[in-house]
């Protein structure tokens, strides 16, 4: 269910559909868990950088690799992009991929002192169950099966929450996922992704007005925005490596000012 919130005017410039994320719709009196308050966090939510399985087109959730040279050079922009923004607080979800985006950000960053990386599970990535690992086709093929509709089909009209439920509903009918954390549906998704960034803002707005790091994932991030936002629409092709989201928050209300950001990257490439 959506929370009550505000759209700075303009703030969505993204379009269509995803490589797997889909949009929502408003509430009208939720806000999140942290007490109402007149100081404003501003959260700078950064996608991972290219990773190795990005790169051979595996399903990667909660099953990881590295950032490739590419990806990392890419990260590092984006860090010296950054560099001059003053964070009181960092965060990333425990996956290496996000930790160590996070850290060479935090690295490049000269404006801020003694933030120190803190990691929560809250913030990975979605969990695919038994098709971790595998081609992305071959996950989104069978999807395609199951609906009935051509992979074309599918893939032009995907959406963040089908695509989480149908993942989750395939991987249940298979035996082997006895062995291995089940998929994630799209409420148990959106559910520990909220609380998770309850708890960051719930944490960071005591220290006053402040600018907060934090570093997830694509589909995570596109789920979040989704769940927080009236009428969020996925940027055609998905959220990019290193792109910057700024999600604001003040008064119980979250304001979305920016979405896959790549200015940040460009700067630092100068």
């Amino acid at each position: 269910m959506k929370k009550a919130l505000t759209l700075a005017a303009g703030a969505l410039l993204a379009a269509a559909a995803l490589t797997g994320c889909s949009q929502g719709q408003s509430g009208s009196d939720a806000s999140p868990s942290a007490e109402a308050t007149t100081d404003e966090v501003t959260l700078y939510i950064v996608r991972h950088g290219k990773t190795m399985l990005n790169t051979t087109d595996r399903v990667q959730g909660w099953s990881d690799a590295v950032l490739t040279p590419e990806g990392q050079a890419v990260v590092e922009a984006a860090g010296r992009g950054l560099s001059d923004v003053e964070f009181q607080g960092a965060y990333s979800s425990d996956s290496g991929r996000a930790i160590q985006t996070a850290s060479i950000i935090l690295d490049e960053n000269k404006a801020s002192k003694d933030v120190t990386l803190e990691n929560d599970w809250r913030l990975r990535e979605f969990n695919f169950g038994t098709w971790e690992g595998d081609l992305n086709h071959n996950m989104w093929q069978a999807i395609a099966d199951d609906q009935g509709i051509t992979l074309d089909e599918f893939l032009a009209n995907i959406q963040p929450e089908g695509f989480a439920n149908s993942v989750a509903k395939l991987d249940a009918a298979n035996p082997e996922a006895a062995k291995n954390w089940p998929a994630e549906d799209y409420a148990t998704i959106t559910a520990r992704l909220t609380e998770g960034l309850d708890d960051i803002v719930a944490k960071e707005a005591k220290k006053g007005n402040g600018n907060v790091l934090v570093v997830s994932h694509g589909l995570s991030i596109s789920a979040l925005l989704d769940t927080l936002i009236p009428d969020f629409k996925v940027p055609e092709g998905g959220l990019k490596n290193a792109s910057v989201q700024i999600l604001k928050y003040k008064d119980g209300e979250y304001t979305l000012e920016a979405v896959n950001d790549l200015s940040y990257v460009e700067k630092g490439k100068e």
